[in-house]
């Protein structure tokens, strides 16, 4: 029996009709017998159901392997922890790059195989998936210059040699998209001589040569192990950028959307129920196309939200995330969006493009700035620079409006979380936000780095003080996010694929309509923009008068659906006609 035949006919179809369209010039059938040996002895698991991806109790939590320490335990084990003290009702964690590095706060790998010994070791990642699901990055675009890889290569020797992307004397490369200002070729010296090397983030990052099949084979051998340590959902980190063709932007070129494809029909056939999730920070019209013909993502990312929902909030002007909203199509069948408003890279710019006028985000940029934040740039096309990412810890991008700092900044910062909660698709929340962490100004100074003003580690002792303390900033914010998100938890019409409208209720309020997939329960979500008090007629919603209606989040029952409700500064209702009941959460989590 051939290797091949351990795959199964439509399988092996589809393998073959990806591989013949990325190597046309190499055997196919040998690369399918190869692939099959990657996985060989792989214990085929289905993660979970194909039918029964996930529900309106997944909340994913954002985190570095050592946002939490606490010494001598390993910051894993520390993670570990807090999780279960403090963060139970969180049905995925995505713990960013594990792995020894070498620079960009472990987004430049030196060794896919192993665990940064700093944080822990294998076991404590198969620790935190026991319980959750676990997501990790796969760093396919780049690998470190201090990797074995890139050394075999300046030596010429294997496995590296033909491993990386070489730009040649005619090559044209004027039009490449990126989203840095250094310059886009490394001169390396190896045994053959000099050579210019890609690299689309930082000459410590190299990128990869994906027209080597030997790279996409390496890449499937790193799935798997990821697979045995019960990672079940996989981010392509820069995933845009993958394949490069002189001549071209070499961003979302058709090839890497069949890798793209092509890593699909590997998951979905060794490990059904995983799930592949495209990070892809570029305008809202190109981060959709990964979810391909329903054949490539299983999420995107929501990457214009931020942008958009922190400007809504810093100028009250509610008209461009409104358009946006009734312009995004619904996730099509057996996928969904990533919602977040923060994480461990700064807000995106680029998702606002086309969004937002120039004027418009000008404004942001410079309310944010004025708030402690600070800004990164990237090179275009036309060799100039433009704004790539405002980096602020978000809690302090809500300490007031373009008019100025005001004392409206936690109930603006739950107003902005609250939205994120509301709308189709998972929420996602960064650790630090959770905690309120404002700007790490000395962890900027510290390292040099933008974006460590959001990437501050945190001391678990300090944090359970905090979470103590009912009057602390950190508490009053924790609490009423857990809050909010137990209450999520039990609304069928918060799935994620529930039907969403978008809702016209004038220029203050931003609010949209949910409803069940069996249609019994729907939420009017309702959010006060402003920092005044605003009027909203109920007559508006067009209730309907046969139900009892009630906003969840104050419990409150609304008697008089002919009257108005006055509604204070951020303050958010969920309005619905149906009160599950909520599912039952540990005693440290409900407050």
């Amino acid at each position: 029996m051939s290797p091949n035949s351990q795959l199964p006919d439509d399988v092996r179809s589809s393998v073959t009709a990806h591989l013949q369209t990325l190597y046309p010039d190499h055997d196919v059938e040998l690369l399918i017998s190869r692939i099959v040996v990657a996985f060989a002895e792989f214990t085929r698991r289905e993660t979970r159901p194909a039918t029964d991806l996930w529900s309106q109790r997944e909340c994913l939590l954002i985190t570095y392997g050592d946002s939490i320490a606490s010494a001598p335990d390993p910051p894993l084990s520390s993670l570990q922890t807090f999780l279960d003290e403090f963060a139970e009702c969180f049905s995925v964690v995505h713990i960013l790059p594990f792995s020894p590095f070498s620079s960009d706060d472990g987004f430049a790998v030196v060794d896919y195989d192993a665990i940064n010994p700093q944080l822990g070791e294998w076991q404590h990642l198969e620790d935190l998936a026991r319980d959750r699901r676990l997501m990790a990055d796969l760093v396919l675009n780049h690998i470190s210059s201090e990797s074995v890889w890139f050394q075999n290569y300046v030596n010429q020797c294997d496995p590296g040699a033909g491993y990386f992307v070489e730009i040649g004397e005619n090559d044209d490369i004027s039009q490449v998209v990126r989203p840095r200002t250094s310059p886009l070729m490394r001169p390396t010296m190896t045994t053959d001589g000099l050579r210019q090397l890609w690299c689309t983030f930082s000459h410590d990052q190299v990128d990869l040569n994906f027209r080597n099949p030997d790279v996409l084979l390496e890449f499937l051998s790193i799935i798997r192990r990821y697979l045995e340590h019960g990672v079940t959902v996989f981010r392509l980190d820069a995933i845009g950028f993958l394949w490069k063709t002189p001549g071209t932007a070499s961003i979302h070129l058709p090839e890497t959307h069949e890798v793209v494809r092509l890593l699909r029909t590997i998951v979905d056939h060794y490990a059904p129920g995983t799930l592949m999730v495209t990070e892809t920070n570029v305008p809202n019209h190109e981060n959709l196309s990964y979810f391909g013909n329903r054949n490539e993502a299983h999420i995107v990312y929501n990457f214009s939200l931020a942008p958009l929902l922190v400007h809504a909030l810093l100028t009250g002007n509610v008209s461009y995330l409104k358009r946006w909203m009734m312009m995004m199509p619904p996730a099509p069948a057996g996928c969904t969006y990533l919602n977040f408003t923060a994480s461990h890279d700064g807000i995106g710019m680029r998702p606002a493009e086309g969004l937002l006028s120039e004027q418009e985000q000008a404004q942001l940029v410079d309310t944010v700035v004025r708030f402690g934040g600070l800004v990164s740039t990237r090179r275009s096309a036309d060799g100039g620079e433009r704004v790539y990412e405002l980096n602020i810890s978000l809690f302090d991008a809500m300490k007031g409006t373009v008019d100025g700092e005001d004392d409206w900044q936690i109930e603006r910062f739950l107003c902005s979380q609250t939205v994120m909660m509301g709308i189709e698709g998972i929420p996602a929340i960064y650790i630090h936000s959770l905690l309120a962490t404002p700007n790490d100004t000395s962890g900027v100074r510290q390292t040099g780095r933008n974006r460590s003003i959001n990437r501050r580690q945190l001391d678990l002792q300090e944090v359970r003080a905090a979470l103590s303390d009912t009057d602390s900033v950190t508490s009053r914010v924790y609490n009423e996010l857990m809050r909010r998100l137990t209450i999520r938890c039990g609304q069928p019409a918060f799935h994620p694929n529930a039907t969403q409208f978008t809702l016209q209720l004038g220029d203050s309020f931003f609010a949209f309509w949910r409803q069940s997939a069996d249609r019994e329960q729907s939420i009017f979500a309702v959010h006060n923009m402003s920092s005044a008090r605003q009027e909203l007629r109920l007559a508006d919603l067009n209730l309907i008068s046969l139900d009892a209606w009630t906003d969840l989040l104050s419990a409150a029952e609304l008697p008089d659906l002919d009257g108005s409700l006055q509604v204070q500064p951020y303050q958010c209702l969920w309005i619905t006609n149906v009160t599950p009941t909520n599912p039952k959460l540990p005693a440290t989590v409900v407050h």
